[in-house]
Parts: structure tokens; sequence; C-alpha cells
């Protein structure tokens, strides 16, 4: 009889660890929503510092850049004060756009945050994916990319803001040179989704 309870009790262990090994196994599974694509999951931006999604969105924007024979950029401060300032504002009118709650343009923006050099682009987006899926969709559009490869940019400002839902308002802006009025014209605006 001990022989076949020893049995018993290593066969009800053996039980109990494979269905706790696939229990852990099967958290993986995505949750699907209404249109049958999996729910995205909540990238918390809270959790990391300002300064290393930063540094690791322009060392993306630089390797992508070196591979289209573009020069390299480098963060500017005021470039991210600009795109830190839209990323909000955009949050605050509820809408992805390249125009402030007051009326105020990209080049607007750069020149209010003290950026005295040439604006060449603005890129946005209204997401839940991480800097990263988001600028790989920005590559994926031909318009976008142009921004984002000009070879005219010497600097990237790049920022957001974060809602409670877990939605990101993305603002990456690029400038270039001493003069605003001289790209004032040839300046890109475009919309990411």
């Amino acid at each position: 009889m001990s022989f076949w309870g020893g049995e018993m009790v290593r066969t009800f262990l053996l039980i109990v660890a494979l269905f706790g090994f696939l229990t852990a196994c099967g958290n993986d599974i995505p949750q699907m929503g209404p249109d049958g694509k999996p729910l995205p999951k909540l990238y918390k931006l809270g959790l990391q510092s300002a300064a290393d999604v930063q540094f690791r969105t322009l060392d993306a924007v630089n390797a992508l850049r070196v591979s289209a024979q573009s020069p390299t950029l480098v963060l500017n401060a005021a470039l991210n004060a600009a795109a830190a300032t839209h990323a909000r504002d955009m949050s605050v009118q509820n809408r992805p756009w390249h125009f402030g709650s007051d009326g105020s343009s990209p080049i607007d923006r750069v020149a209010r945050a003290g950026y005295a050099h040439k604006f060449v682009g603005e890129l946005i987006s209204e997401t839940y994916e991480t800097e990263l899926e988001t600028l790989a969709a920005w590559m994926e559009s031909p318009d976008l990319r142009r921004v984002l490869l000009d070879k005219r940019a010497t600097e990237l400002g790049f920022s957001w803001y974060q809602e409670t839902s877990g939605k990101i308002w993305w603002t990456l802006v690029l400038g270039s040179g001493p003069d605003l009025e001289d790209l004032r014209d040839d300046s890109v605006l475009v919309r990411g989704e």
C-alpha cells in the first residue's frame, strides 16, 4: 500500500507541476479586440527616464540616416522643449495636427523655445506604440521618411505626452542652421498615423 501511496503522491506532484508550467505558459496569449487583432500592451513611459527614450530614438534615427548617407543628428534642448510643448498641446486638443491651440505653427514654437536656427520639419503621431514602433511607422511613409532623412537637418528634438489611458502623443522636430527665415517656405509638416 505504501508503494502505491508513494507513487500516487509523485504522480499528483507531477500533475501539479505540469499544470503550473502550462498555466505559466498560457499568460503570454494576447487578448484579442473586437476586430480580431491583439489588443496593444500598455507602454508605460513613466517608468523610463526621458533621456533614455530620447537617446534611444536619436540612436535609431541616426542609424537610419547613416544608412541613407545623411549626416547624423544631435539632440537640441530647445527643440526638445518645443516638441514637449506641442505633444502636450495635441493631447489637450485631442487631435494630432501641426498647429497649437493658440494658433502657433511649428516655426513659431521652435522660435518661442529659443531655437534660433532653421526649422526643417516636424513629425507627429497619436498612438499606443513605443517610440521605436512609431519611428518604424514613420519610415513606412515616403513623405515622413523624407523628413527624417533630410540632409539639411543637424539637430533633433523629440518628446511626448502620455495620457492616463496610455495613449501617447509623439512629436519629433528637426532643425539646422542659423536663420529661421531661410526654410520658412520649404519646411515640411507631416502627420504620422
